[in-house]
């Protein structure tokens, strides 16, 4: 599918009275602090994973426009185990074209420049790529190149894959709190430097030195990723988010992708470009390309 006949979503659209609640009224933002918390995340986890959770699926499903003819047919024992259900192979097919740069899941998508400082702004807000991966010496890496963000919402899948053939150079887990990855969030708070994270740092076969970022949230939001060694292949199973809000973020260095203009132009007009796994969503730059020769 072409990424300009992709859908939009409007980022500062009206998010559910709950979570307006919670982020918007200073009692909301007090019970926040319980709700954000780990124990809160085991216990809704664990009710998530038992057999009385699965009397959700059917309700779920239908409210989130799933099609589950896309999804391997199975008798889910749990709610935790139908969100992460594994879909059907060919349903999110990637460009036999090396140089096509994928997206590595479902999601919402938005792409920010990095500026000089390795910062780059979302809504006004500035991130740090130092507290993002509290790493400084790998954050300057990646100034004046591009961070994308992928937001997970319900009725996505919720595995996700590499982009590419490759290696990986290292791997590094972040405590955090698990705040919702809702556009509401990110006005009054950094979450994407707050909340629990892992990335891996690759190296690339088409587009350089990468980062890959998991980022859990609200309500459980647990990264599960899978055991791997210190080689991948492109559209190869990276991992899967349990139960909750979840988020990817990579990172790419300058000259490395173009990424396509559609998305920034989105981006800038307050919209997330609607993407699945798979999708085209850039390219190899044309200055890598001539140096590959």
């Amino acid at each position: 599918m072409n990424i300009r006949d992709c859908e939009t979503v409007d980022i500062s659209r009206r998010d559910n009275l709950f979570i307006s609640f919670l982020y918007n009224t200073a009692v909301g933002r007090a019970l926040l602090r319980i709700f954000v918390s780990r124990p809160v995340s085991k216990a809704v986890g664990a009710m998530m994973k038992s057999r009385a959770s699965r009397f959700f699926i059917r309700r779920f499903a239908r409210r989130n426009g799933i099609k589950m003819g896309d999804y391997d047919k199975a008798n889910y024992p749990s709610f935790n185990s139908f969100f992460t259900r594994k879909i059907k192979e060919g349903r999110r097919p990637f460009s036999n074209v090396l140089s096509d740069l994928p997206a590595p899941c479902d999601g919402k998508l938005t792409a920010y420049r990095v500026t000089g400082g390795s910062v780059f702004y979302i809504k006004n807000s500035m991130y740090d790529l130092r507290d993002l991966l509290q790493d400084r010496a790998l954050a300057e890496e990646f100034t004046d190149g591009v961070c994308l963000i992928f937001r997970l919402t319900p009725d996505d899948y919720h595995r996700y894959a590499f982009i590419d053939n490759g290696e990986i150079i290292s791997r590094k887990r972040i405590k955090g709190v698990l705040h919702t990855v809702r556009p509401i969030a990110c006005k009054r708070y950094n979450i994407y430097a707050r909340n629990t994270r892992e990335y891996v740092v690759m190296q690339t076969k088409n587009f350089g030195k990468a980062v890959q970022m998991e980022v859990g949230a609200l309500f459980v939001g647990r990264i599960k990723n899978l055991p791997a060694g210190d080689t991948f292949k492109r559209g190869g199973e990276k991992g899967m988010f349990e139960f909750g809000g979840s988020t990817i973020v990579m990172l790419f260095q300058k000259g490395t992708v173009e990424i396509d203009e559609i998305i920034y132009e989105n981006t800038s007009n307050g919209k997330e470009t609607v993407v699945r796994m798979g999708y085209k969503i850039g390219e190899k730059s044309l200055r890598r390309r001539r140096w590959l020769r």
